[in-house]
């Protein structure tokens, strides 16, 4: 399996340097996004990183994605096949951040707030009218905030022509929010479209996504090691981040994406929501005594 070399050390044992790029008072990190988010590959990667890298360091790591979910509130007619309108984040956070009480969120909308259409002033001022309204609902809490431009837009893939430009306009927007508010901002974006650009040229079929919206590992590695570089992580260049993960790596990170896979859907029960066809979660009491039999496998695993 592909995989980071962030995830190893380069003489393959974890060393830990320092207490990490957070304050001691960050335990609980929650990620809201959509479905990019709930697939969960770039959250799984991220926490293996810390967990190997940072041992003495206690961090509980909760997906909240919801896959189709926007912040600007809008749904394309007749989406998903009419079934149900997208499910709109203001319906959900207050019981979000209720139920996981978070030291430090990671927000990644974008991807579905333009619609899937061209640029539209309309549409642009709901995403920004959201992310503003999001924003502040997340400082009332006390907790850190760091935002993450939409992911890429596969166009020779999907079926939405220019809407990768319509991502550019909100990464833009998002990005000019670190000068004018104070804001946190992390750019996923750029790389991942210099990434895809650069592997194109290289081979006009390649793709790291099957729909144009949705990536695959890869582009969940390229995301993660943004994110970490963000952080201060050293964690070299993007073209540099893949090669086959070491055994203890390997082995971390199977036991994070089975506690995931189990926690995000008992988290997402838990808090509710209204998105249909999702897997009904575990109570969570009973997801947590799981959660934490596979944390002390991973424990005993990584000393």
């Amino acid at each position: 399996m592909l995989l980071v070399c962030l995830l190893t050390m380069p003489d393959g044992r974890a060393q830990e340097r320092g207490a990490g790029p957070f304050p001691g008072k960050v335990h609980r990190i929650v990620f809201l996004g959509n479905s990019i988010t709930y697939a969960a590959d770039y959250v799984e990667l991220i926490e293996t990183y810390f967990i190997i890298h940072y041992p003495r360091r206690r961090f509980e790591f909760i997906n909240m994605g919801l896959p189709s979910e926007t912040v600007s509130g809008l749904s394309e007619p007749g989406h998903a096949g009419g079934k149900f309108p997208r499910p709109d984040l203001h319906e959900r956070l207050a019981r979000v951040l209720a139920l996981t009480k978070p030291d430090l969120v990671f927000v990644d909308y974008g991807m579905n707030d333009g619609i899937y259409m061209p640029f539209d002033a309309g549409r642009f001022d709901a995403f920004r009218s959201g992310m503003l309204w999001l924003h502040g609902e997340l400082v009332k809490t006390g907790a850190m905030i760091i935002h993450l431009t939409p992911p890429v837009y596969d166009e020779k893939i999907g079926k939405s022509k220019g809407y990768d430009g319509v991502l550019e306009k909100y990464s833009e927007w998002l990005l000019q929010q670190k000068d004018s508010l104070g804001w946190r901002v992390a750019d996923i974006h750029a790389p991942m479209k210099k990434y895809l650009d650069h592997r194109r040229s290289l081979d006009s079929t390649y793709a790291f996504s099957q729909d144009g919206v949705h990536p695959d590992l890869t582009g969940h590695v390229i995301m993660a090691g943004e994110v970490l570089r963000y952080l201060g992580e050293p964690v070299g260049e993007t073209g540099g981040l893949m090669r086959v993960m070491g055994d203890e790596g390997g082995k971390v990170y199977g036991l994070v994406h089975e506690r995931q896979e189990m926690m995000k859907d008992a988290w997402l029960t838990a808090a509710g929501h209204q998105r249909p066809g999702m897997k009904k979660g575990l109570p969570l009491p009973e997801a947590k005594m799981k959660a934490a039999a596979i944390d002390k496998r991973i424990r005993q695993l990584h000393r």
